[in-house]
């Protein structure tokens, strides 16, 4: 196994869980999906599931507090990201795009500010994210594998 590394994935609607396994299993790497209902996982040694409470934000608090310098963590939660890159975490989206402690400042304020026009009259012609690509998950994969082979130099 690689030591101490290990992959926190915010399971919560990911969509990336398969390329998540396929990555880990290559690399050996242990995974911890992580949830506030039962979900299914593949049986194999190095998946784990954890299935927190249903209380607000209780897979997050989890993975917050289990995140580590050693940890690659998984979300598209922005203040889950700003909690794990504070903990020294590499973080990644789902995507592939990396939360790191120069570029999370600017994706707090940009989740409050449309927040805040969704909220109000201004918001509405504002929509979410764009769809999952197949280039999203490509940038992922790729993001990943560099990631934990950093880690486990």
């Amino acid at each position: 196994m690689a030591g101490s590394v290990r992959i926190l994935v915010d399971g919560d609607a990911c969509p990336v869980k398969d390329e998540i396994y396929k990555v880990a299993w290559r690399l050996e790497v242990p995974v911890t999906i992580v949830a506030n209902s039962h979900f299914r996982v593949p049986q194999h040694p190095l998946i784990d599931r954890v299935v927190v409470s249903d209380g607000f934000d209780a897979a997050d608090d989890w993975i917050a507090e289990q995140a580590t310098v050693r940890s690659v963590v998984i979300t598209a939660d922005i203040l889950l990201a700003d909690r794990c890159v504070k903990a020294g975490a590499t973080v990644l989206s789902p995507t592939g795009k990396p939360f790191t402690a120069n570029s999370i400042g600017a994706a707090v304020a940009t989740r409050a500010i449309m927040a805040d026009l969704r909220a109000g009259a201004v918001g509405d012609g504002i929509r979410g994210p764009a769809p999952f690509s197949k280039t999203d998950r490509s940038r992922f994969l790729s993001a990943l594998d560099a990631a934990l082979v950093r880690l486990m130099r």
